[in-house]
């Protein structure tokens, strides 16, 4: 697999999605949860999408039960939480793992191309974010703890 481009998820909604319809986008990949410490920052996330998403920036929203049971909701509870507290425009897509044997393609290709601290692979927790260029490339790995507006300006470097 050559870029992000190459894979297809499924969006919250049921419908399968291939990455490649954001082809020339500037991309940030988030695996969110709707009961975590870092759930507010689906608010930043918001913001920053609707203040570029004219420029070519999409946020891409992959929610994950993995760490601490934090995203009980089935999809349409989900989509009803990020629509009603946070306002959330953003394409979201339907729970998956990112890690252990069942992790989505997808996030294998990212913790491969973009390892965390060490080298290590695997994703630490919640809100972990990956930045891809608009040719598909993963260009940075972020922790939960680095926030949209800390990012801001690597995303408007890439726009």
């Amino acid at each position: 697999m050559a870029s992000v481009y190459d894979f297809t998820a499924r969006s919250i909604d049921g419908a399968e999605v291939s990455l490649a319809d954001y082809q020339g986008q500037v991309l940030l990949l988030v695996n969110t949860a709707s009961k975590c410490g870092f759930t507010p920052q689906f608010e930043g996330l918001e913001a920053l999408y609707k203040a570029h998403h004219g420029q070519g920036l999409t946020v891409l929203g992959f929610p994950c039960n993995q760490f601490g049971a934090q995203e009980p909701g089935d999809e349409a509870q989900i989509a009803s939480f990020c629509s009603l507290t946070y306002d959330v425009s953003f394409p979201m897509f339907a729970k998956i793992e990112v890690n252990g044997p069942n992790t989505h393609p997808l996030y294998a290709y990212l913790k491969k191309t973009k390892p965390g601290l060490l080298g290590i692979e695997a994703i630490k927790w919640n809100f972990t974010k990956f930045l891809v260029d608009r040719t598909g490339a993963v260009v940075r790995r972020y922790a939960p703890t680095d926030t949209p507006q800390v990012i801001e300006k690597d995303v408007l470097a890439l726009l």
